[in-house]
């Protein structure tokens, strides 16, 4: 989703706000489908990173908009396309959360020219390199996924000898 350039640069904030938000929680939701260890760590720092998001987003309203109320949207900004069911594979839901995490680059990209003050578009330029960083990771992921479909499903990488039979 694009910037919606009739936004407020307050209300801007606190679009990335609500997609941070909603980050945190689709991660948490894949957490709970996956056993393998390597993979759960790795969910585990993208729900740490997306809070830590938030409060860097939070924090900035705060300086930058004193005595103005932070309201949620229930849309604008960057969104997730899938939500967490059993219906979905994990393989889809990494490959809805590239997308997100894209489109999140993007928004924090065009959202630096909605803030008057360098600091605060020096703040979202770092946001949109780490939700870039967090595009990557996730590819990696999904070539994994890909490869060998299994591998979220075992609590750590099996050497072959789930894959076949050896013996009398």
């Amino acid at each position: 989703m694009t910037l919606d350039l009739r936004l407020k640069p307050n209300e801007v904030l606190a679009a990335a706000i609500r997609s941070e938000i909603q980050a945190a929680d689709f991660y948490g939701g894949v957490l709970a489908r996956v056993k393998n260890a390597l993979l759960r760590s790795k969910l585990e720092f993208l729900v740490f990173e997306e809070k830590k998001h938030r409060g860097i987003l939070e924090r900035l309203h705060d300086d930058r908009f004193p005595g103005v109320g932070l309201e949620i949207p229930d849309t604008a900004g960057p969104q997730l396309a899938a939500k967490v069911q059993e219906t979905n594979s994990v393989l889809d839901l990494f490959k809805a959360a590239m997308d997100a995490e894209k489109a999140a680059e993007r928004y924090y990209r065009d959202a630096r020219a909605k803030m008057a003050d360098p600091a605060s578009r020096k703040i979202l330029e770092y946001l949109s390199r780490v939700e870039r960083s967090h595009f990557f990771m996730i590819r990696s992921e999904i070539d994994l996924l890909s490869r060998f479909p299994d591998y979220y499903d075992v609590e750590d990488f099996h050497l072959g000898q789930d894959l076949f039979h050896v013996g009398p």
